[in-house]
């Protein structure tokens, strides 16, 4: 065998070596027209996962409007989310707490996009920006859910600003298993 021959040969050992080393693996389910599923037919965007891997928050353009959409990976079903998806407001750019308890997210329920946090356990939805003058975009929260960023414009230019709940606020807990699930949902 000439220097070329063997030259393939080791290269060819060498891609099944790597392929029979990687165990990486999807874990998502295909896109399906209807049902309580990961991925549909509609526009399944801007993914973020909790810190423990469990909880997903994505957009979703399921039924002809933007919502937030929570996926436990767990039991491999979506999490009802009743107060944070209102009929013809548009909602975007979710985070996740490191448990699930807390979503932030951008919401134009007020004229402009403001930043929301939803509570889980108290299935509510309240807005954090709601009296700046401006736009705010792009939030993030902490593991623990204290802590929001996000980017705002009212002084005229792009800052970004973090929001303390403060030390009274009830917090999550990172790498916990979340709020216990709606009973009925």
């Amino acid at each position: 065998m000439g220097l070329a021959q063997w030259g393939w040969v080791a290269i060819g050992i060498f891609g099944l070596g790597v392929q029979g080393c990687d165990q990486r693996t999807a874990i998502a389910p295909p896109p399906v027209p209807f049902g309580a599923t990961l991925n549909s037919t509609a526009a399944d965007e801007q993914p973020r996962l909790s810190y423990s891997g469990r909880y997903l928050v994505f957009t979703s353009d399921r039924g002809n409007q933007r919502r937030v959409q929570l996926y436990d990976l767990q039991r491999r079903q979506l999490i009802p989310l009743p107060g944070l998806n209102q009929p013809g407001v548009f909602t975007d750019q979710p985070d996740v707490s490191a448990d699930g308890r807390y979503i932030v997210y951008v919401a134009q329920q007020y004229g402009k996009p403001d930043v929301f946090l939803y509570d889980r356990q108290q299935l509510r939805a309240e807005p954090l920006t709601r009296n700046l003058p401006g736009e705010a975009r792009h939030p993030t929260i902490s593991g623990n859910g204290r802590f929001i960023a996000y980017a705002t414009n009212r002084t005229g230019q792009w800052n970004i600003e973090v929001f303390d709940r403060g030390v009274e606020a009830p917090t999550s807990l990172p790498g916990g298993e979340g709020p216990s699930e709606v009973p009925g949902n």
